[in-house]
């Protein structure tokens, strides 16, 4: 039995009740969490519960990404609510890792090994997931595209400029490994740095009422993302702000 979404606002309430009093925790982090709650409320917390499931699919979507950009937060949302995986490939401004394969075009772009479907577009790419690994059409309300551009660009500028610019970086030898669901505020300063320093990883979706939580839990130990595995290093962790900092110190490289 999926929860309803006023107990899943509810839950987030709390949680970013207990980041922003935590004194630990800097000015500016604090600003970025609750300006990340309030994006998702633009998108009415869109992708938090998973939808209607469709087909799975047996090997796993390839994703170029931007994760500021609004549009491919739509494609983002469609993957959280499918309880789909994917290969995320970040291509921040400025980003000399994956980026050049698009060829001038922007992201998002799906491959999808699967149909054989390289698809572009996130009105294409939406419709696609739904179609095949859902239960036939997206949500009409949430992917009208008025409300699409107002609401992404709302969350975009109450992001700040968080995850904008591609930073250098080390590149790893293995794609990292995040679960996290997309209308998530720590997920998404995770990603916000993973997309900066052009990390390349498997994203895992795991919102609420996924059929795959409890897989993860045995893998994990409990159920609380974002969650981190780094197979190069065999690190692991769940706090966001730990996630940041290993990041940074493992793959950040000082201007």
């Amino acid at each position: 039995m999926k929860p309803s979404p006023l107990v899943v606002t509810g839950q987030t309430v709390r949680a970013l009740a207990a980041t922003a009093t935590d004194p630990s925790t800097s000015l500016s982090r604090k600003l970025a969490l609750i300006g990340g709650f309030t994006g998702s409320g633009f998108r009415f917390a869109h992708a938090t519960v998973i939808g209607k499931l469709g087909a799975r699919p047996e090997k796993t979507l390839r994703l170029w990404d931007f994760e500021r950009c609004p549009h491919c937060r739509i494609v983002r949302e469609a993957l959280s609510t499918l309880d789909l995986d994917a290969d995320i490939l970040p291509c921040p401004r400025g980003g000399t890792r994956f980026r050049p394969a698009l060829e001038g075009a922007t992201a998002p772009r799906l491959e999808d090994p699967n149909t054989g479907d390289v698809l572009t577009g996130s009105t294409t790419i939406v419709a696609h997931l739904y179609a095949k690994y859902g239960a036939g059409r997206p949500p009409l309300l949430i992917n009208w595209t008025p409300v699409r551009v107002v609401t992404g660009f709302g969350v975009r500028l109450v992001t700040g400029g968080r995850g904008a610019r591609a930073r250098p970086s080390r590149a790893p030898e293995k794609p990292l490994e995040l679960y996290s669901f997309e209308s998530s505020p720590p997920c998404r300063m995770v990603r916000f740095t993973l997309c900066e320093l052009e990390l390349p990883y498997t994203l895992h979706n795991v919102a609420k009422g996924s059929p795959r939580r409890e897989a993860f839990i045995a893998r994990s130990g409990k159920m609380q993302v974002p969650w981190l595995h780094d197979p190069n290093t065999g690190w692991q962790g769940f706090e966001s702000q730990d996630i940041e900092r290993y990041l940074e110190h493992t793959y950040g490289v000082p201007r």
